[in-house]
């Protein structure tokens, strides 16, 4: 359960890496203690779909010169934790509430008895959409979360013509037995190793060479496309999030980022979410693509301004 170094990106100092069972998973975590004081407590980091810790070293580095301790972990199914089909290509899960397993077991495994508190939950994507689902919870391990293009729907675009229908066509495959399928159109290659030139993910040239670099050094780490049961699994908790009073039952306090050039993801329905939330708001950011801390120095200059000021860090120190 080693982490992967690279020149242009090696393992943050310090690291204390292991693996934590989730039912009969192994998952693979990584925790890391501030570098700077004063001591604020520590950011659990969730990744979005398909992601991996390395891919986070620069954010973990971010986070630890503010004051911040960091534990992260690797979902079921991607890096390096257990993958679960044959094909272990394939981005597959067969309901959100697995994820939601592993993020307890995470917390109660991880966090709780090695970390200092507070805890911030900081996710991206799918990792967003994971935390919102714990956010109406009577009680929470979190006393805030930010979180970066949360997946609170699929853009229009990532589906298709066929937006939608694709419930109804991913409830129907499903249960014919095909869950194990890629969705239409889906390959065995991560989206990091594409073209810069085509990417749905960055503007930031060096930051998306860089994180192809860690595919290229280590395939393991990839994911390809989901499934049709992830996709099933994920239109059914989108759905949830989707009634009416759902931003209003949410119970943390909570700062949520859009990024203006977002393809994968719905930039509309973030912005129509935070505007709801009675305990928390939302930020824009028009030149970014949907990986916000993955972007140019320009934009993650304005993410870590805003997440400065919400979390009150002296921007002289951050």
């Amino acid at each position: 359960m080693e982490l992967v170094a690279l020149a242009k990106n090696p393992v943050p100092s310090g690291a204390v890496v292991g693996a934590f069972a989730s039912g009969k998973l192994n998952l693979r975590f990584a925790r890391w203690d501030a570098t700077r004081g004063p001591s604020r407590g520590t950011i659990c980091l969730f990744q979005g779909r398909g992601e991996f810790i390395e891919k986070y070293f620069e954010v973990i580095a971010d986070l630890r010169r503010r004051g911040f301790a960091v534990a992260t972990m690797d979902w079921r199914g991607q890096g390096s934790s257990d993958r679960l089909l044959a094909n272990p290509w394939k981005g597959h899960v067969q309901a959100f509430s697995d994820y939601d397993r592993d993020l307890a077991a995470f917390m109660k495994e991880i966090v709780l008895p090695d970390c200092q508190p507070p805890y911030i939950a900081m996710a991206h994507s799918m990792g967003g959409h994971i935390l919102l689902r714990n956010a109406i919870l009577p009680s929470s391990w979190f006393s805030r979360m930010v979180l970066s293009a949360p997946m609170i729907e699929i853009a229009e675009a990532r589906l298709g013509k066929a937006a939608p229908l694709s419930r109804a066509y991913a409830e129907l495959l499903g249960a014919l037995g095909f869950g194990s399928f890629y969705a239409a159109g889906g390959n065995d290659e991560p989206i990091e190793l594409g073209a810069f030139e085509d990417n749905p993910l960055t503007t930031d040239r060096e930051r998306h060479l860089r994180n192809r670099a860690i595919l290229e050094a280590a395939p393991r780490l990839g994911l390809g496309s989901p499934t049709i049961g992830w996709l099933r699994a994920a239109l059914r908790s989108i759905a949830r999030l989707a009634a009416p009073d759902y931003p209003l039952r949410v119970q943390v306090p909570m700062l949520l980022f859009a990024a203006g050039m977002d393809s994968i993801v719905s930039t509309t329905a973030i912005e129509e979410f935070g505007l709801r939330l009675k305990v928390g708001t939302h930020v824009l950011l028009p030149q970014a693509r949907h990986e916000i801390l993955q972007e140019t120095a320009e934009v993650r200059k304005d993410f870590w301004a805003a997440f400065d000021a919400y979390t009150g860090v002296d921007a002289a120190v951050g």
